[in-house]
């Protein structure tokens, strides 16, 4: 019969008997068909189970016809999910921050880096329970919010979305760290991780919540402006920043530019207009791929705003906006820093699409794609543009923290007031309600949107830049702001962490790791595994620098290395 199935003829019914009365006697296959009957067995009756139970709880009974289940039995767990998906989204921007800020910034500062971007997080989700949701989300006066702190008293749902409470929580939550993390960018290299500590508790626990609270919270007066019996009522129109361009992004950007300023540059910075260029980053590789992890959590930043999968329209319209932008700056910044430097530098294309993304975050809602094109191509420039004021300022910001989310936030959130398009009103847990559209100056609007805009971004900004300034000039004058200048030199990852971040090879004076041949005499072809600290081109080498120690060669052979590799 094997002879009959290989030459392709099919067999008879008495000759399946036989075979498979033979197959029967052998133990392996009896094994065999126990297992395959057993598990059909099971997938039909798995699949009846599903049956029974699809059965009983959509087709059961008609819900028009039965008074005790409502819209919001199903309404609102489906929003809760939609909400805690974009808020995982958000917190996973965390990965790409990190790794972003790692990438430009040097390899002596890794370490740094990644510490700063941990601790923040852990910081802003204490500070966050404990009191920042309850400045920012409770009912309270136009300034500040007084109820909920540590998460106490709070009702099932937050407000009228009809989401979990603690679903909004975790969400607003990853928002407040995004903004801690934006912080610490500009101040990378030479900020004291003590300083950095206390810097991040002002952000996240007073900072951040009470300013957002002006323009998010349930009464603020941002919020509120242009209405009857609140701020300035003949305005006509109040302040509406979709997802945060200025409330996330530009209060990120200009407490970063405040400790910015009062840090000075880093050691051994040279501007352009002293003859010098800026720091190279160490690794483009983890900060490009940062910058894209970045723009993927975006899909939760801006659609998760709406807090709603019902509105399903506007996610989508959020979501193609949010693209387009970015496509378009990360093209117009990646041309004009041709025009500047004959470059194609991707380091100004990776920031131009972060811009991108920084500016649609406001006016996402409301625009069309064609507007968000126009948002994101003049962010792309904008972005270019800032980086080269701030080298001409001799301002030191070795991510780009004030251009990319200071300045293009900024903008964003004034290009609601242009090209809001007058089809969209507000976002809802149901459906959206377009009875009162935005429409801004460039689609027959007049200039009351692009008024209530330029307010709201004028106020928060400067609010936000006075109180950072007094906030880092206090932890300055405690001496914690900037690393002594010994500790900068031997690097902040040895001087404040104890550990390198590629202990395999020795850093080299431009701050790139480099391959290290073996010491004489040893047999082994892996590299000698060293720790040597940074020193800045002129700079002396003090006493409280080790000398360099090569594991398994000698005392002489590890003095000879040292001295070569200084």
């Amino acid at each position: 019969m094997a002879e009959n199935a290989r030459a392709g003829r099919k067999l008879s019914l008495p000759e399946k008997l036989f075979r498979l009365a033979g197959r029967l006697r052998d133990p392996e296959w009896r094994r065999y068909g126990g297992l395959l009957f057993a598990g059909k067995a099971a997938g039909i009756a798995l699949v009846l189970l599903m049956i029974t139970v699809v059965s009983g709880v959509f087709f059961a009974r008609v819900y028009a016809a039965d008074a005790s289940v409502k819209g919001a039995d199903l309404v609102n767990p489906i929003n809760t999910v939609w909400t805690l998906l974009a808020a995982f989204l958000v917190f996973g921007m965390q990965i790409g921050f990190t790794m972003l800020e790692a990438g430009f910034c040097r390899s002596r500062e890794t370490v740094n880096v990644l510490m700063e971007c941990i601790a923040d997080t852990c910081l802003c989700g204490i500070l966050f329970y404990a009191f920042g949701f309850a400045f920012m989300f409770s009912h309270g006066n136009g300034f500040i919010g007084y109820h909920w702190f540590f998460l106490q008293g709070a009702p099932a749902t937050y407000e009228t979305t009809g989401v979990a409470f603690l679903a909004f929580w975790l969400f607003q939550f990853a928002f407040a760290d995004t903004c801690s993390t934006v912080t610490s960018g500009a101040m990378a290299g030479r900020t004291g991780f003590a300083g950095d500590l206390l810097y991040s508790v002002a952000v996240s626990g007073f900072i951040y919540p009470i300013f957002g609270h002006w323009a998010w919270g349930p009464d603020g007066f941002l919020a509120l402006m242009g209405s009857d019996g609140h701020f300035l009522p003949s305005l006509g129109s109040g302040f509406h920043d979709f997802a945060g361009s200025t409330v996330v992004h530009t209060i990120g950007g200009f407490v970063a530019l405040a400790g910015a300023i009062l840090l000075g540059p880093r050691l051994g910075r040279t501007f352009k207009r002293d003859g010098g260029r800026p720091m190279l980053p160490h690794d483009l590789t983890i900060a490009a791929t940062g910058g894209l992890i970045l723009w993927f959590g975006w899909y939760g930043f801006n659609p998760g705003s709406t807090l709603s999968a019902m509105d399903f329209e506007g996610i989508g319209r959020v979501a193609t906006n949010t693209t387009l932008a970015a496509c378009a700056a990360g093209l117009t910044a990646m041309f004009y820093a041709h025009i500047l430097t004959r470059k194609w530098d991707v380091s100004f294309t990776v920031n131009g699409f972060l811009a991108g993304l920084v500016a649609i975050t406001c006016p996402c809602y409301w625009v069309s794609p064609a507007g968000s094109l126009i948002v994101g191509g003049v962010a792309g420039v904008v972005v270019v543009a800032g980086v080269e004021l701030l080298e001409w300022l001799r301002i030191d910001d070795p991510i780009g923290a004030v251009p990319v989310h200071g300045i293009a936030g900024i903008w964003g959130t004034l290009s609601l007031g242009l090209f809001a398009c007058g089809k969209y009103g507000s976002t809802g847990p149901i459906s959206p309600d377009n009875s009162v559209p935005l429409k801004g100056l460039f689609y027959g609007g007049g200039t009351q949107v692009l008024a209530a805009q330029a307010i709201g971004s004028l106020t928060i900004t400067l609010s936000t830049f006075a109180v950072a300034m007094a906030v880092m000039y206090l932890i300055n004058a405690m001496g914690l702001l900037r690393v002594s200048q010994e500790g900068e030199v031997y690097g902040l990852d040895l001087h404040e962490h104890g550990i390198s971040a590629y202990p395999e090879y020795v850093l080299s004076d431009s701050g790139s790791a480099v391959d290290v041949p073996a010491a004489a005499g040893r047999t082994e072809e892996r590299p000698v595994r060293i720790l040597w600290p940074v020193r800045v081109a002129g700079e002396p080498r003090t006493e409280s620098q080790p000398q360099a120690s090569a594991r398994g060669s000698g005392p002489a052979q590890d003095a000879a290395l040292g001295e070569s590799i200084a």
